[in-house]
């Protein structure tokens, strides 16, 4: 008797997931899609709450196939994820932790996106229930895309459907000597390696779900975790993606999501001593990875934070932390006819401070805030310079000889 290959195994790793994993099983138990097409495999990693006695129970009265393993605590979710991806024999693999569920028809919409359009990736829609969710993604379906022409690079957890071939054939697993950021490695990578991503976001496909008890693993560790995540998933891009302006495009994220967050409020409170390791652990990220490319493509006071930081300048970082915090708004200055705009944060055009002024220059998706601003004055001046040095050699060219 054959067996019928699935079209999509679920993995569930779940620690101490009562009694959200109630409401997560229901929701895969609830899904649309034909049972026959879908198994799940679920990973007990060493829960002492009966996460895993639930599991078991589930596996007994599911329509689907259900695997349970269950193992000693591994201390993050990268081991089950990855005992789970080498059971797996679905066409597609979905990760689905345990502490969140899945929207109705989740999986069926997933799949029939990926096998329409052929894609490896496909990203379901996602909202938060007693937390924040990413947004800027979910503007419209989109049945193709890439990690460049999209706000994908913005979500970058584990919660998609992915081809199980593209994983297999790359050798794909979740990094687990990180203990943060995991996924964002992953994912990242299944961006940069893909036949195309699609977008569906036009259904709920997940509910990210705050725990009350405060266990959820990304609030969990300390800052130099942060660092480790930063740092590899900088020498991912770097690695799969060559120098210049796409590099420096998704350099953005790691730069403003994981590393910023370091210099932000919580520096203006940290001890002497953190504050220097912090701008210690930051100094090779900040020689090797911070461009001209990437510091263009941000707003001013956050190209301003980390170029103190790659200048290593503590006392005029802290000065400009404090104002960020206040949530003060700088003045704008605008110069050239209304063509440049500068925002005076702290030590703007202090001499001893020896800050450029390029630092404090806002790019247009920022200048337009403000009124007064008249866009494409660099473009212009740039065409000037084009036609002034075109007269020249022209008249150079027509000048007769002696």
């Amino acid at each position: 008797m054959t067996v019928t290959q699935p079209d999509v195994s679920v993995i569930i790793g779940a620690y101490e997931a009562m009694p959200y994993l109630i409401e997560c099983l229901s929701s895969v138990e609830a899904q649309t899609i034909d049972p026959d097409r879908v198994e799940v495999i679920a990973v007990d990693d060493g829960s002492t709450d009966g996460t895993g006695e639930y599991l078991e129970e589930f596996a007994a009265r599911a329509p689907m196939p259900v695997l349970v393993i269950r193992q000693e605590n591994s201390g993050g979710p990268s081991g089950p994820r990855n005992v789970g991806l080498g059971k797996a024999s679905g066409r597609y693999v979905f990760f689905l932790d345990a502490d969140d569920r899945l929207g109705p028809e989740a999986l069926e919409r997933m799949v029939a996106m990926a096998d329409r359009a052929g894609t490896d990736v496909v990203l379901g829609k996602v909202e938060g229930v007693n937390r924040s969710a990413p947004k800027s993604m979910w503007g419209k379906t989109v049945e193709r895309t890439d990690v460049y022409s999209s706000n994908i690079k913005f979500t970058l957890s584990a919660q998609k459907l992915f081809r199980r071939e593209l994983l297999d054939r790359h050798g794909m697993r979740f990094d687990e000597s990180l203990f943060t950021g995991e996924d964002a490695l992953f994912t990242m990578e299944a961006y940069l390696r893909a036949n195309g991503v699609s977008v569906v976001a036009d259904h709920t496909c997940y509910y990210l779900v705050g725990r009350d008890d405060g266990k959820h693993v990304t609030k969990s560790g300390s800052y130099t975790l942060r660092f480790d995540s930063a740092r590899a998933l900088m020498h991912l891009i770097a690695e799969l993606v060559p120098a210049g302006g796409r590099r420096d495009q998704l350099m953005v994220r790691p730069f403003l999501v994981t590393l910023l967050p370091q210099f932000g409020p919580k520096f203006a409170t940290d001890s002497e001593e953190v504050r220097r390791h912090k701008l210690e652990l930051a100094k090779p990220l900040m020689d090797t990875y911070w461009t001209e490319g990437v510091a263009q493509r941000l707003k001013v006071h956050e190209r301003l934070r980390l170029h103190l930081v790659a200048e290593q300048r503590a006392d005029l970082l802290l000065d400009v932390v404090r104002f960020v915090k206040a949530k003060k708004q700088a003045a704008a200055l605008l110069e050239k006819k209304g063509r440049r705009v500068y925002l005076a944060y702290p030590h703007f055009r202090d001499r001893a401070a020896g800050i450029p002024d390029a630092v404090y220059l806002a790019e247009p998706h920022e200048a337009r805030a403000f009124p007064g601003y008249r866009e494409g004055g660099v473009e212009t001046f740039v065409r000037r310079a084009v036609r002034k040095a075109r007269r020249v050699l022209m008249s150079r060219e027509v000048r007769p000889a002696a």
